[in-house]
């Protein structure tokens, strides 16, 4: 058989095969039919609603998202027989026109789903009922960012924070402190001209301020009053705080120990300070050490220090930790770069554990309070260590539960997967590690004229990466 003949056989076959294939293909995937079965939901709205049974709530639908929103429900109404009418697409009808709503007390909204048929085809909608009741907790959507750090996002990082000379801070809602070693030394900035991007230093009277490793290095602002610690390196170099009531003022001693006279107290304390007072300036202060040990410090009207005691948690906490109380409650919370956070008393002991894992890794300086009825926890990632992305200031709901260890245990329990637990809130400071992480966070609650809950500030400050305070109002409901 000739070339030519083969080519011509071949050429066949392939046709052949061709046509079988646009054959077969075409029984497979048959070409798109038109039809007049149209589906759409022009308007729908709630019928029934409210204890009377009378009230009609319009829905707005949003055909994008296939979501339709109501106006709050009253929990009143009659839950298991909720009546929709909708107008539709001509020939179409909602399967089902009435619907038992889950509700369970406490809750603010649940979803269900709308079917629009018009047989062979239908459409699902969404629908967000809400519920008419009281609204807690922080509005978390509407934050205002007062940004002096090296986000991108906000204003240029605060001068006295680029380099690792200011390792300490402290904020209390009117002013915040910042603790220069060196350049402008120590001083305030009001936290209502921040709002305005005016950063007007307010100097701390310096006088009398001497000894120590390091002169100056940490602190504290709590109700209006300034403390700053200084570094002290070994057994040889003294303990000092002092407190101005007015930063013009000159500084008042609180306490000088001499750190050889405490018994295994260890070494090099004041790379950390944290101090907890009421409002008449009655509590405690902590300083840590790298071997675990804490040295505790009785407080007495806001300037009087005493009794200088060494603590031994069973978990060391390193000089970077932090040892907060939880509101007016015998109860503080242990946290540190290296470890997973604790509860404890005042004298140390341990009482709970978060598994780790469970949050960031580094989350440090944490704070547990209430606002406007829920329960939240406050903390900031210490950038140290590739265990974080830099320094973040996260916002936890913990609400649930009777007591702190129940919160915990049912935040825990919604890290599933090896993924931490979800967050209300996070902010970014910094990328970058470092190898000096003087990192705190803290909270203000401001309140109305009748002493409700109105306003809820927080803020975060780390070495070489500057500061941010971010103000939430308290949650609304909104039709």
């Amino acid at each position: 058989m000739n070339m030519k003949l083969k080519r011509t056989i071949g050429q066949f076959f392939l046709g052949l095969v061709g046509m079988a294939t646009m054959v077969s293909c075409s029984e497979d995937f048959p070409g798109n039919i038109e039809s007049d079965k149209f589906t759409d939901l022009k308007s729908i709205k709630i019928v029934n609603a409210g204890a009377s049974g009378t009230e009609v709530l319009e829905g707005n639908i949003d055909e994008n998202t296939k979501t339709i929103t109501f106006p709050r429900l009253d929990t009143l109404s009659d839950f298991s027989n909720i009546k929709f009418e909708a107008i539709t697409s001509e020939g179409a009808q909602l399967e089902k026109d009435v619907v038992a709503i889950p509700y369970e007390s406490g809750k603010t909204q649940t979803d269900i789903y709308l079917k629009v048929t018009n047989l062979p085809r239908f459409k699902e909608y969404r629908a967000v009922i809400r519920f008419k009741v009281p609204i807690y907790g922080a509005n978390f959507d509407a934050p205002a960012v007062y940004d002096f750090s090296k986000n991108d996002l906000g204003n240029d990082i605060y001068p006295s924070f680029v380099t690792a000379n200011t390792r300490g801070s402290g904020f209390d809602g009117k002013h915040v402190l910042v603790i220069e070693r060196g350049g402008l030394g120590p001083h305030l900035l009001e936290v209502e001209k921040l709002k305005n991007n005016v950063t007007t230093p307010i100097p701390l009277n310096m006088t009398g301020v001497i000894g120590g490793t390091l002169t100056i290095n940490m602190g504290a602002q709590v109700h209006g009053h300034s403390y700053i610690a200084n570094l002290s390196g070994g057994a040889a170099s003294p303990l000092k705080i002092y407190h101005w009531a007015s930063p013009s003022q000159t500084p008042d001693v609180v306490i000088d120990i001499n750190v050889a006279t405490l018994a295994d107290a260890g070494p090099r304390h004041g790379d950390t300070f944290s101090i907890n007072l009421d409002k008449n300036g009655n509590g405690y202060a902590f300083f840590m050490s790298a071997t675990g040990k804490i040295i505790r410090i009785k407080i007495e009207n806001f300037k009087t220090g005493s009794e200088p005691t060494v603590l031994a948690p069973r978990i060391n906490y390193e000089q970077w930790g932090h040892f907060s109380q939880i509101g007016t409650t015998e109860s503080y919370i242990l946290s540190g770069h290296s470890q997973p956070l604790s509860l404890v008393n005042n004298a140390g002991s341990i009482s709970y554990t978060v598994k780790a894992g469970s949050l960031p890794g580094s989350f440090s300086d944490v704070k547990i309070f209430t606002f406007n009825g829920h329960r939240y926890m406050l903390g900031i990632t210490v950038p140290r260590n590739s265990e974080t992305s830099g320094a973040t200031l996260y916002m936890y709901n913990i609400t649930s539960g009777e007591n702190i260890v129940d919160a915990l245990t049912a935040l825990e329990q919604t890290a599933e997967n090896g993924k931490v637990a979800p967050h209300e809130f996070s902010y970014n400071l910094v990328t970058a590690l470092s190898i000096s992480p003087g990192t705190q966070a803290g909270y203000y609650i401001e309140k109305d004229a009748t002493g409700k809950d109105e306003k809820l500030l927080i803020y975060g400050a780390t070495t070489q990466g500057g500061f941010a305070v971010i103000e939430f109002g308290r949650g609304v409901a909104e039709d």
